[in-house]
């Protein structure tokens, strides 16, 4: 641990310093413990954070963060693979004292905001990209918040149940296999995207079940599993993190009943906050369908710090190599595991 003054550079995987900053600030899933377990554990990333400490040495603000050194080039990346995770912070000062062993370094660094607000400011960092959030209020009983979700979300909900879908909570690697399954995919066949390596949903499942957690929704009808929703739980916000249908079963309408049967299971453990997560700023149809749902809408800002550095050839290179192989990776023609072996391999480089 390196100190500065007053500033502190931790572990947040396991300094208790982290945890008690937790308790002080506004904090997310993106924050947690067992979230920064998960990334550490698949990519091997080294996160650390720095804290602000008062006179009596408990943490009032502090940022986490992982360096990055590989094919792409050096990297500051706050925080990989997470929908947003806002610097923890109250006042302009802290942001700045913060940030400043950052900039030192001289490397690009990304971070996306969604509830604070103070980094937007900063002329040092650009804002490069847009996303939208959404979230539901779970204060009220059942029947207030039923009558909230839109009429056509709700017919959706009783065709899918007069439909014979039913839902159930998975219970053994099996299930688990059977979500990733749907989440490869709607990736390869919808996005012509990679899907990050089935070690990072193992990681995410053994992680989170222990402390429970973890609720993995499966929508079947008889024997096949069309539908699929992974919610994790952090303070009093259960979120919707990963979701996969079947496209050859769109029209039992599993997501809807899914969204519903995952605000029931939020009500009954003590939740009171859903939230829905990032929706990419072109994504018209992801972004309606949330709406039948939410009571919050937001916005997500991707925020970029550039230094002034010629790129080496590698690095220029790099990110054309990358859609190249996701082209040919997601080519319906491939094997699906030969497509998992290549999310499996090259997936930590899209950061």
């Amino acid at each position: 641990m390196r100190e500065t003054s007053n500033l502190v550079r931790i572990d947040p995987r396991n300094d208790p310093l982290w945890g008690r900053l937790l308790e002080r600030q506004r904090d997310s899933l993106f924050h947690s413990g067992l979230w920064l377990d998960v990334l550490h554990q698949t990519y091997q990333m080294d996160i650390q954070a720095n804290l602000l400490l008062n006179d009596v040495g408990q943490p009032e603000a502090g940022i986490h963060y992982c360096t990055i050194s590989d094919i792409r080039g050096e990297r500051i990346i706050s925080l990989p693979f997470s929908d947003y995770c806002d610097p923890l912070l109250s006042t302009g000062t802290q942001w700045n004292a913060l940030i400043a062993p950052l900039l030192d370094l001289g490397q690009p660094m990304n971070m996306r905001c969604l509830h604070n607000e103070i980094p937007l400011d900063d002329p040092r960092y650009q804002q490069v990209k847009h996303a939208k959030w959404h979230g539901v209020d779970l204060e009220g009983d059942s029947e207030l918040i039923w009558s909230r979700i839109e009429s056509s979300a709700r017919r959706a909900i009783r065709k899918a149940e007069k439909s014979g879908i039913t839902v159930r909570l998975a219970q053994d690697e099996q299930d688990l296999r059977a979500f990733f399954k749907l989440h490869l995919g709607i990736r390869k066949y919808k996005y012509r995207l990679l899907a990050q390596p089935y070690r990072f949903f193992q990681n995410i499942w053994e992680i989170f079940s222990n402390s429970g957690r973890a609720a993995l929704m499966l929508a079947t009808v008889g024997e096949d599993v069309i539908g699929s929703v992974m919610y994790l739980g952090w303070g009093s916000t259960l979120y919707y993190k990963f979701s996969a249908s079947s496209a050859a079963h769109l029209e039992y309408r599993p997501t809807d009943l899914l969204i519903w049967e995952g605000i029931k299971y939020a009500k009954d453990h003590g939740y009171t906050f859903l939230d829905l997560g990032l929706s990419d700023w072109d994504q018209d149809g992801l972004v309606r369908y949330k709406r039948k749902f939410a009571t919050s809408e937001k916005t997500i800002t991707f925020l970029q710090h550039q230094v002034d550095r010629p790129m080496s050839v590698q690095e220029q290179a790099v990110p054309q190599l990358l859609s190249t192989f996701t082209d040919l990776l997601t080519d319906p023609t491939v094997p699906d595991e030969i497509t998992e072996r290549a999310g499996d391999a090259i997936y930590r480089y899209f950061v």
